[in-house]
């Protein structure tokens, strides 16, 4: 197996990503650096209505769009969810790149580009289950499913448990969130 090599320094990252304009998202995953691709307008849509029932649930959470996470236990990645739920103001302080300690569920929904499958479906859910965050939650606009990752393994890395729900039913985020959610809207933002 070949050795591992980064493409730069995550210092250099976090300077080139500092630099780049707001329209810009770049993220730094197992070691190479990405741009994250625009969101069409269904994307926004589908974190907007996750935003509301997360917060109508449990008002004493947050959930943030495209707060970016230092999750350093997967090669010194960072990486930019669609959303981070924590606890309410939990990431005032903070700077563009924050600790995952704390975090109880990153967000992703599938854009319509070709490495998805690599980046939200492999290598974010290594880098995330890595660093302790509890929950992983993929809103999957390809197969029409909302996968949920629990219990996360920090020496293998990723989740040991995967619960696939199709759109349409009805999906309960296990603790440490506790939600409950419809996923009919979620058929009508797709393709």
């Amino acid at each position: 197996m070949a050795e591992h090599t980064s493409q730069m320094l995550v210092e250099e990252f976090e300077t080139i990503a500092s630099a780049a304009p707001e329209t810009v998202m770049l993220e730094f995953i197992d070691g190479r650096i990405g741009v994250r691709k625009a969101a069409d307008g269904d994307h926004g849509t589908i974190v907007s209505w996750l935003v509301e029932r997360c917060v109508r649930a449990r008002p004493d959470l947050d959930l943030c769009p495209t707060q970016g996470l230092r999750v350093d236990a997967y090669r010194q990645s960072r990486a930019r969810p669609d959303a981070v739920l924590a606890p309410e103001a939990h990431f005032a302080g903070h700077g563009a790149w924050a600790d995952p300690d704390g975090v109880l569920m990153v967000v992703e929904v599938t854009s319509y580009d070709a490495d998805t499958d690599r980046r939200l479906r492999l290598e974010k859910p290594a880098a995330y289950g890595e660093s302790g965050i509890p929950l992983y939650l993929l809103i999957d606009r390809d197969s029409r499913t909302v996968t949920v990752r629990s219990s996360p393994d920090r020496q293998v890395g990723g989740y040991r448990d995967a619960r696939v729900t199709k759109f349409g039913e009805t999906l309960v985020l296990p603790d440490p969130v506790g939600i409950e959610l419809d996923t009919e809207m979620l058929k009508s933002y797709v393709r």
